[in-house]
């Protein structure tokens, strides 16, 4: 049998075992030889040299611990296995050498230098991070390959080159626990530790784990490996004073247990905690036999990680036989067995190979040992560096297995019995409510300001806040803070900064959501809507004699002008033919055009249309103008009875290009955005206190010490409107878009919550009526040009106009296709003119059908005049067919016969 148990795949999934979640977890490194065959004989290796009877091989552990047990008879397992298998060692048997550590870092470590000192060739262990650290300067010095089973992070083979780790490093686990804690949206955990290498080291990598996917650890709960069970009590209620209810334990095997027992006693593993073990509960579990329903009910609903390793044959062989095994006593078989076992046939095998290849295993006095204070019977093995380079041959055969394709996790029942994923936090039960911070507003005090009673603030931010608060389903203490002087404004940046320092846990109040400000804290979802406008000083505009052409633009105006053209153009051409009414002198047929055209305004026009082309464009153009005219008729209407009011300035644009001074509010962000983003000068801006501030600035104006405009949120701006009776105006548009939001600290759950409350009130209607309550403005118009913004303009007639320019299109294409076909038909030539002039005694002159001249005038004909020209043509030519078929038979008749 060989070493075949510890397969390790970086791979994470659960299940669920009587009431406790098992997660297994695996690292990166894949240890399989070829089963049972230890290594393969190599022919071309010398075979005269003499082999030894035996080596020693060294077991540091502490026999009576929940990994001792279970490693204990697993190694002398393997030891048996091994000797009795004639394939490896040929000869040479191993000679098990066990030392106890006795949970002792003192005796352990004395026990290791004995250990040395029985110049054993490959050494086994230690369990213990701390001992393991020791032995490995030893090693080192004494370069004897060590492997070992501590799985502290730190230990690593490039610090200690003969240290070679058998069993995954806690680096795995404490990343997959921090994906663990990811995947469940937690991002603050609490660690609770023993205090020793194994459990400092570990928590120190979880905290790298957590910090790399923004989540981190919100307090370390250490204590003594000796702590008793009333310091793990007075521990866990100082932890359950804290705001996370994720539990991260990282423990030693043989104390754990009494921490949850502990845990339970104190209501601590119920609904809305969360615990999570590491690998040490399962090597419990696993290596106790069958656990009790007493341990079970204090496990309830709590994540543990297990070693995975791989199903076999031998392996299923290797547990069937594990209660036959010596050393067993009523322990049973738990990962640490599996990896024990393996680590003994991966030292015979190299071993073995190190043999076949030469390696001679003798040992010497080290010059630097034996000079100094320690046992001279230390001595280091010749061969050692390359017995080390075999084992790292043999250990890493294969390549490491990284597929993810069976990750996976099932369905978790929680403590509590409780299916749903618990939210990992609550308020603090120390007695410590959270410290707002609230803006202390000197002006527009209707958003937010100081209050003598309680709670010590009060505005609309203030009842927003306090309302979605009671839409949580827990309470939340706090205390609100008045931030600022009183005097000015305070700068919000800074309001905002402090909270990111951890001055504040929040702030409450008027805070736009900027860029800047998202990068350091977390905003709620924004309760109200906002953005910067430009706010300047207007003038009422009388009405003038030519008010009546303001309802169109000039671009309106022409091409109406230009249409009623064209289609008065259009009529006559469909009509000229056959209409008498559009016939005469062409001075008459001009002002018949003219006449027709603007007469059809007001529908007056008195001209009949006979053509059905006429008769089509002409209804197309009623509409038109029925659309035009009614439009016309309400805009002047708005015009002359809607108060108008200008500025010289039109807005941002008009703003930036002046060189005037632009007032802004005590703490506002628009001053950096004014700065960096349009690149304003800020020599221009002015900070102004208040709503009269803000009034005697915009009436003094630019000339006499004041400002040209204002730049403030649409929120503010809607007050001073209302405070200014309406004497100052927004002018141009909404520049910006943003919004007010509450901020906390990063990664603050509180603010998921809270967003999600704000958009309750703003579905049940709640938002609105404090803003009812708070923000009432007056009847004042938000716009200084109505005017501009009443007049009718070509882009809203466009569609109108093409629809009519069309059918004008269409109706002269279908006239000028008929009239092309009968001048075609009408060729004069062909009839003589004693014939014509019989025929049409009034007009004989002839016509020449290659004119345009004639064209023109054929055109021009009535027609009457053409068909009844076709009509005299036609029997003209019947005429001269029967005179011709008459002359012929005459002539027949004349031949002889």
């Amino acid at each position: 049998m060989g070493y075949f148990f510890t397969r390790r795949k970086l791979t994470l999934w659960h299940v669920r075992l009587t009431g406790v979640l098992l997660i297994f977890i695996c690292c990166m490194v894949e240890v399989e030889p070829s089963l049972g065959k230890g290594v393969a004989n190599d022919s071309s290796m010398p075979s005269s040299f003499s082999r030894p009877k035996s080596v020693n091989i060294g077991a540091l552990f502490t026999f009576n611990s929940v990994i001792g047990r279970a490693v204990k008879p697993a190694i002398a397992a393997a030891v048996d296995d091994i000797n009795s298998n004639s394939s490896l060692l040929e000869g040479t048997t191993i000679n098990l050498i066990f030392h106890d550590t006795n949970c002792s870092g003192f005796l352990g470590t004395m026990e290791a230098l004995q250990l040395m000192e029985k110049d054993v060739a490959i050494a086994i262990g230690p369990q213990s991070s701390g001992i393991a650290h020791v032995i490995s300067h030893v090693v080192n010095e004494l370069h004897v390959p060590l492997l070992s089973l501590a799985t502290d992070p730190t230990l690593s083979s490039l610090q200690y080159p003969y240290f070679l780790r058998t069993i995954q490093s806690d680096y795995f686990q404490m990343y997959a626990i921090a994906d663990l804690v990811v995947h469940y949206g937690w991002r603050e955990v609490v660690a609770i530790f023993v205090d020793d290498d194994y459990g400092r080291n570990g928590i120190s990598v979880l905290g790298d784990a957590l910090a790399k996917q923004r989540a981190k650890i919100s307090y370390k709960a250490p204590f003594p490996p000796d702590a008793s069970r009333n310091d793990i009590n007075d521990l866990l209620v100082e932890v359950n004073l804290m705001e996370s209810r994720v539990f991260i334990v990282h423990v030693n095997p043989d104390s754990g247990l009494s921490l949850f027992s502990v845990a339970k006693s104190l209501g601590m593993i119920s609904n809305g905690y969360v615990w999570i073990a590491t690998e040490w509960l399962t090597s419990v579990l696993d290596g106790s036999g069958p656990v009790d329903p007493s341990t079970m009910d204090l496990l309830q609903g709590v994540l543990a990680l297990r070693h995975h390793t791989a199903d076999s044959v031998q392996k299923h062989s290797f547990m069937s036989r594990w209660k036959k095994l010596k050393y067993v006593g009523n322990s049973s078989i738990n990962a640490y067995a599996f990896y024990a076992y393996d680590s003994v046939w991966l030292a015979a095998s190299a071993l073995d190979s190190f043999l076949k290849q030469g390696g001679n295993l003798t040992f010497s006095s080290d010059p630097v040992i034996s000079g100094s204070v320690l046992n001279s019977s230390l001595r280091s093995l010749r061969g050692g560096q390359k017995l080390l380079q075999t084992l790292l041959e043999i250990l890493y055969l294969k390549p490491a297995n990284k597929s993810s394709s069976r990750q996976q996790l099932r369905s978790v029942i929680w403590p509590g019995q409780v299916s749903k994923t618990p939210r990992g936090w609550i308020f603090p039960n120390n007695g410590k409510p959270l410290q707002i911070a609230v803006p202390n507003r000197v002006s527009y005090k209707q958003f937010v300001s100081a209050d003598k009673d309680p709670p010590g603030a009060q505005g609309y931010c203030i009842d927003v806040f306090e309302a979605a608060l009671k839409l949580l389903p827990y309470p939340v203490p706090h205390n609100y803070v008045l931030y600022g002087n009183g005097i000015r404004n305070p700068e919000f940046d800074n309001l905002v900064y402090d909270v990111a320092e951890n001055k504040f846990d929040a702030a409450v109040g008027d805070i736009t959501i900027v860029t800047n400000r998202t990068r350091i804290v977390d905003f709620t979802q924004p309760f109200i809507e906002s953005g910067l406008v430009v706010v300047a000083s207007v003038r009422k505009v009388n009405s003038s004699a030519w008010a009546f052409l303001k309802p169109f633009t000039v671009q309106m105006w022409c091409v109406t002008g230009s249409f009623f053209l064209l289609v008065g153009a259009a009529i006559w051409i469909l009509e000229h033919r056959i209409n008498s009414e559009f016939r005469g002198p062409p001075s008459q047929q001009l002002i018949t055009i003219f006449w027709f055209s603007f007469s059809t305004m007001f529908f007056s026009h008195r001209e009949n249309t006979l053509s059905t082309l006429g008769r089509f464009v002409l209804l197309i153009w009623l509409f038109v103008v029925l659309i035009i005219n009614s439009s016309y008729t309400a805009s002047l209407t708005s015009i002359l009875t809607v108060q108008q009011l200008s500025s010289r300035i039109e807005g941002i644009d008009s703003l930036i290009s002046s060189n005037d001074p632009i007032g802004i509010q005590d703490g506002s962000f628009a001053r950096d955005y004014l700065v960096r983003e349009l690149n304003i000068a800020e020599s221009r801006i002015k900070s102004l206190k208040n709503q009269e501030a803000y009034l005697d600035a915009l009436q003094r104006g630019p000339k006499n010490g004041g400002v040209a405009a204002i730049v403030d949120e649409l929120p503010y701006v809607q007050v001073f409107l209302s405070y200014s009776n309406c004497n100052v105006q927004i002018v141009g548009q909404e520049f910006t878009k943003s919004g007010w939001g509450f901020a906390f600290q990063r990664d603050s759950p509180l603010a998921i919550d809270l967003s999600t409350a704000i958009l309750q009130l703003s579905e049940n209607g709640e938002l609105q009526r404090i803003h009812n309550k708070w923000l009432t403005t007056g009847d004042c118009s938000s716009q200084s040009n109505q005017a501009e913004e009443t007049r009718l303009s070509l882009k809203s007639f466009w569609g109108l106009f093409l629809i009519c320019g069309i059918t004008c299109f269409m109706a002269l294409s279908i006239f000028f296709c008929r009239v092309c076909y009968q001048y075609s038909r009408y060729a004069p030539e062909v009839v003589s003119q004693d014939e014509i002039e019989a025929a049409e005694p009034v007009r004989s002159r002839r016509l020449s059908s290659t004119s345009f001249k004639d064209l023109i005038d054929f055109i021009d004909r009535k027609e009457a005049e053409i068909k009844d020209f076709f009509k005299r043509k036609n029997s003209v030519e019947s005429n001269r067919s029967q005179a011709s078929r008459s002359y012929s038979l005459d002539r027949d008749s004349s031949s002889p016969t």
